[in-house]
């Protein structure tokens, strides 16, 4: 019988760790932190995730600084705002939710976000400090995956991994945290031959393509670690869970899985932030 990797409830777990922590900085140093969300346009799925976001830093007890921007946004006035952030003492955290509108440049509104505050892991300094193995946030989606693997002593050590996508802030993260912690990995994209061979050798499996059930029943080997840390319309991911969770060990659900993890690692990554700071002044 699989066991479900519960993201929902490691991350209400992690959640009453975090407003201890939060009150006892409060109690110390008088000092609430916030976590600065970023939302360019009016897509409503991104803003369904912003709000999710402010829930969350309410049940954790830090404050949400909530920034929208209209769509015609430029990259100059991004930049501008990350920068008014950055030099903000009471931000601690940064999060410019993904995607934004097509005229500004993502990557280097990722890369103005100072890495001491960039709690989704997205710059460029903080993936190559993970990757070589010093000290950084973890990207958020990644970083949860890592947690529930732990929470529930799935082996990694030694196993044969494959991740599906190679995005920066999912794919390419997940492949170096599953190499730090001595899987052998596999990166696969659209480009990749014969995917469903490639998939079958796999002991994990994390699928973060984007693409709903990609990832075929027939493909999964008996006792295979299914991790879907897609989410598709119709609360769908990039597995067909349906027909592939009977053949695996363990299985993230969607919704239910990665999701929760993903809030969670911001809320941690920014606590700690503020942790760092109070300890500095």
């Amino acid at each position: 019988m699989p066991v479900i990797l519960d993201g929902k409830a490691l991350s209400k777990k992690i959640e009453a760790q975090l407003l201890i922590r939060s009150a006892a900085l409060k109690e110390k140093f008088g000092f609430v932190p916030a976590l600065a969300t970023v939302l360019v346009g009016s897509d409503p799925a991104s803003a369904t995730y912003v709000r999710m976001k402010k829930n969350a830093c309410a049940r954790v007890g830090l404050e949400s600084l909530s920034v929208e921007l209209p769509e015609e946004t430029t990259t100059e006035e991004l930049l501008a705002l990350i920068n008014r952030l950055n030099e903000n003492p009471s931000v601690c955290g940064i999060l410019l939710q993904h995607p934004v509108p097509k005229q500004i440049d993502e990557r280097a509104c990722f890369d103005a976000i100072a890495p001491e505050k960039d709690v989704d892991g997205v710059n460029t300094r903080t993936f190559g400090r993970m990757s070589m193995g010093l000290d950084a946030y973890p990207s958020a989606t990644p970083g949860g995956i890592m947690a529930l693997l732990e929470e529930y002593k799935v082996p990694v050590s030694g196993r044969r991994a494959v991740v599906i996508g190679r995005s920066a802030i999912l794919g390419k993260p997940a492949a170096m945290m599953l190499l730090k912690a001595d899987a052998t990995v596999t990166v696969c994209h659209t480009k990749t031959r014969d995917l469903g061979e490639v998939v079958r050798e796999a002991d994990i499996v994390v699928a973060a393509a984007g693409r709903p059930k990609l990832i075929k029943a027939e493909w999964i080997k008996e006792g295979a670690v299914l991790v879907d840390a897609g989410f598709n319309a119709g609360n769908v991911g990039d597995i067909d869970l349906e027909n592939a969770a009977p053949k695996s060990s363990f299985y993230t659900p969607v919704p239910g899985g990665c999701g929760p993890m993903t809030i969670a690692t911001l809320m941690k990554n920014t606590l700690l932030g503020a942790e760092r700071l109070c300890e500095r002044r």
